[in-house]
């Protein structure tokens, strides 16, 4: 008998793995999100530039904060952000990247996207006890604030975010 299916994989038991083994250097991470900081630039100075986007882009520069007291790093840009639907999509499913949806719809126009597998950004658990992202759409919808321990649970819900 033939049988065609899906290979599953129990997130309990893989995120242990990426959370270790993603990368063979700790720091990569760094490199990752600011990557996933610059990609989200790029898309809106894309939709900018192809009419898609209508408003002021402003300042398009990836920041990066060190809290030593409050022991945290927060990477912060103006790009294109994400609905909630996009976070459920792109951040909820590991290797699943937002990047090759957006590359296919603007071909002639995105060639700066670094990421195109969805998963650097898991490699910031590598270092991390607690991640969080807060995302506004260029979209008129609310903004959204993720949360996750460094396991398969995650908190998502309605965030304030101005600007």
């Amino acid at each position: 008998m033939i049988k065609e299916g899906q290979i599953g994989v129990t997130t309990g038991n893989i995120f242990p793995i990426i959370k270790k083994f993603l990368y063979s250097d700790h720091e990569i991470f760094l490199r990752e999100v600011i990557s996933n900081a610059v990609d989200a630039t790029q898309k809106l100075k894309t939709l900018s530039d192809v009419g898609e986007f209508k408003g002021d882009p402003g300042d398009l520069s990836v920041r990066v904060v060190i809290d030593k007291d409050a022991k945290t790093l927060t990477i912060s840009d103006r790009g294109i952000g994400m609905t909630a639907d996009e976070v459920d999509k792109y951040i909820n499913q590991i290797a699943l990247s937002s990047a090759n949806d957006f590359l296919d719809q603007y071909k002639d126009n995105a060639n700066a996207i670094i990421g195109h597998f969805g998963l650097g950004f898991y490699s910031s658990f590598m270092v991390s006890k607690k991640v969080e992202i807060v995302t506004k759409s260029y979209k008129e919808e609310p903004a959204v604030k993720w949360s996750c321990e460094g396991d398969p649970a995650y908190k998502m819900e309605e965030a304030d975010k101005t600007g």
